[in-house]
């Protein structure tokens, strides 16, 4: 949650006033257009805690509960208890925390994990992130009843509504009243005004600075490799490269091991960029209006080209499958989704591809994503 100054406000208003005027100025020298309602309308779809811009609507946890398994559950879990990449939804809460408001275990030193359902203060903020930003790989398709719907089956999980529950822009106010964080949201006074004091107490540290960092918790042995190497997975550039993860944890400090790190992670990207042998196909189409339609598809998200990310890249899987007859089977497995070829990390489904479009996205994985 953010607040603002009144310098702040003030200039906010000068600016509202001066896009105001840009459509005549601009007309007059033939640049653009005012936006349409309907744009408008497309953009303006914020929900605020007190329900203002919240659409009309229902849904139910029964009708939630089969759109979460076919749509989130390979990401989230299918209790919202996550997977290997997302952390739990659900979790962590319990029912003296909705009489209260305030949920205790977020304080307490021995819980590891804070949930989302154990930090959200108002169930307004779940509604209009699921409809803006879910599913990940494709956002906004849902409709307004199917986001009642999902939510409705997550409040449900975490037991602040009952399994025969409908949520509807005339019962959400209800479900407020029992969200377990409900009365941890504060408004510190001082920031909304220009001569406030800070809501914090810290003073700069100017003498007797801390030299050196203790490290308080660390990746535990058995989770080191989970996801292959990450030093692979990083950017060459910038302060953060990664950690060779296949190989025993490092010893001795970050300057003693930096020439070591930086000579590793340039070592996965060498042999990326090498790595672009004939794959023994071709590709007749044209190869930059499908890798538009893949960065489109949100598949951008999870693959690279020739690095790889949370999955393979494309032209790992066009070296695993060089000289194969797989075409047929790849198109049916990114549509179905799934998990078990390039390890645990789960693939979600994209049943909204076009037949047509998809063929040709695989054809040029295939042929080693020519550029």
């Amino acid at each position: 949650m953010f607040t603002w100054s009144r310098t702040a406000l003030a200039a906010a208003t000068l600016a509202a006033g001066a896009l105001a005027a840009l459509p005549a100025a601009a007309a007059d020298i033939g640049l653009g257009r005012a936006a349409t309602p309907a744009e408008l309308d497309a953009w303006d779809i914020d929900v605020r805690p007190d329900f203002k811009g919240l659409p009309r609507g229902s849904g139910t946890v029964d009708d939630g509960e089969e759109i979460w398994e076919s749509t989130c559950a390979a990401c989230h879990g299918s209790f919202g208890e996550s997977n290997l990449v997302f952390t739990p939804l659900i979790g962590g809460t319990t029912e003296e925390d909705m009489e209260t408001g305030r949920v205790a275990s977020l304080t307490s030193p021995t819980q590891s994990t804070r949930t989302t359902i154990m930090k959200a203060a108002t169930v307004s903020t779940l509604w209009d992130y699921i409809r803006r930003a879910m599913p990940w790989d494709n956002p906004r398709s849902l409709d307004t009843d199917e986001v009642y719907a999902v939510l409705a089956y997550l409040l449900s999980l975490a037991d602040i509504v009952d399994y025969d529950f409908t949520l509807s822009d005339e019962t959400i106010a209800e479900v407020q009243e029992r969200m377990p964080n409900r009365n941890n949201l504060f408004f510190h006074e001082g920031l909304w005004r220009v001569d406030g004091e800070p809501d914090t107490h810290n003073v700069a540290c100017m003498q007797d600075c801390v030299t050196e960092v203790e490290i308080s918790s660390a990746l535990p042995d058995y989770a080191r490799d989970a996801n292959g190497d990450l030093a692979a997975q990083m950017r060459i550039v910038g302060p953060v490269r990664g950690v060779d993860s296949l190989s025993p944890a490092l010893t001795g400090t970050v300057a003693d091991n930096a020439q070591a790190v930086r000579a590793h992670a340039r070592a996965t990207l060498d042999q990326a960029q090498a790595d672009t042998g004939d794959i023994g196909s071709t590709f007749a189409g044209d190869a930059r209006a499908v890798l538009a339609d893949i960065d489109a598809s949100g598949c951008l998200a999870c693959h690279a080209r020739d690095t790889p990310l949370l999955g393979p890249s494309f032209r790992e899987v066009a070296l695993r499958y060089k000289d194969e007859d797989v075409q047929a089977r790849l198109v049916d497995k990114v549509r179905q989704g799934g998990s078990g070829v390039w390890g645990p990390i789960v693939m979600p489904p994209h049943p909204q591809l076009d037949e047509a479009m998809l063929a040709r996205m695989v054809d040029w994985i295939l042929a080693g994503a020519p550029q």
